[in-house]
């Protein structure tokens, strides 16, 4: 099958299905599946059945079945049709073009404050962040999703949306972007996300960085990162240990050939930056109670 219209119209919840990933909970026209392109508690990746088109609420990020392979097994547009050309996958029933209707983000902001709440300031000492460090760089956010309203720990991109974090939720708003720090330096640090960046500042005990920085707010965000990584002499990377990490940080390496890449390597033993720094601080609580004959 090569037709690209006859592709689309493969069955976006039975391609999920034969990989083994099923609705949390769904209807007859939508299910909400916990997105299968990131870790996430509560389940935010949408499909549409009817107009089979999917969108991650978490991310931003949507689109046709292509899309979605494209963005699964990390490959091409060609890649994808050539994949899905040899998958023995049903088509959707057509829906009249006049019964169909856009996908809109259901998650909206209402307001930014700054960052108080004791339950969102408990949440980041949880991680291991410092509180006040984390005050300079984030706001607390309101938002509300399906008609009811919540507040996160707030992080604002370049293009004005917001990665949002609580104890209970993980997710963005649109549009969806990178975060950069720009201090004019021949130096640029890149993290995965803004956790890891707040965490690197708790270790260094400073609220603010003396080079640039670049919070890419999730890897599928690299290529936009790239113009301003490429004007650096030197690039720190602070990737994630994990399959999409190093991928991300080998296309640094490629497409950064003019600048020194240098991988930090303090954190090889766990997943990110927060992981290690959450271990440190452990390991030094252990160390104060025993000081103590606790």
């Amino acid at each position: 099958m090569t037709n690209i219209h006859q592709i689309k119209q493969l069955s976006i919840h039975t391609y999920l299905s034969r990989r083994g990933i099923q609705p949390a909970r769904e209807n007859a026209r939508c299910g909400f599946y916990l997105s299968p392109l990131r870790s996430e508690h509560t389940p935010s990746f949408k499909v549409d059945y009817a107009q089979n088109l999917w969108y991650d609420h978490g991310t931003g990020e949507g689109g046709s079945i292509i899309d979605l392979v494209m963005r699964l097994e990390r490959c091409s547009f060609a890649e994808a049709v050539q994949s899905l050309g040899s998958e023995e996958i049903k088509p959707i029933a057509t829906v009249a073009p006049a019964l169909a209707s856009p996908t809109v983000p259901a998650l909206r902001i209402l307001s930014d404050m700054p960052l108080q709440h004791p339950a969102l300031l408990g949440y980041l000492k949880e991680r291991g962040i410092d509180p006040a460090i984390a005050a300079e760089h984030c706001r607390e956010a309101r938002y509300a999703v399906g008609g009811k309203s919540y507040f996160a720990i707030g992080f604002r991109n370049d293009a004005g949306g917001w990665e949002l974090r609580n104890v209970l939720f993980k997710g963005s708003s649109t549009p969806k972007n990178i975060t950069t720090i720009d201090n004019h330096s021949g130096t640029i640090m890149v993290f995965e996300g803004f956790m890891d960046f707040l965490s690197y500042l708790t270790l260094k005990e400073k609220a603010h960085p003396t080079c640039d920085v670049a919070v890419l707010n999730s890897v599928v965000n690299l290529p936009k990162a790239l113009p301003f990584l490429q004007r650096h002499a030197v690039i720190h990377t602070f990737l994630d240990n994990d399959a999409a990490g190093r991928k991300a940080t080998a296309a640094i390496v490629r497409q950064c050939s003019r600048s020194q890449i240098i991988e930090q390597a303090f954190y090889r033993d766990y997943k990110d930056v927060n992981e290690y720094l959450k271990s440190r601080q452990s390991v030094k609580e252990r160390t104060r109670k025993l000081g103590r004959g606790l």
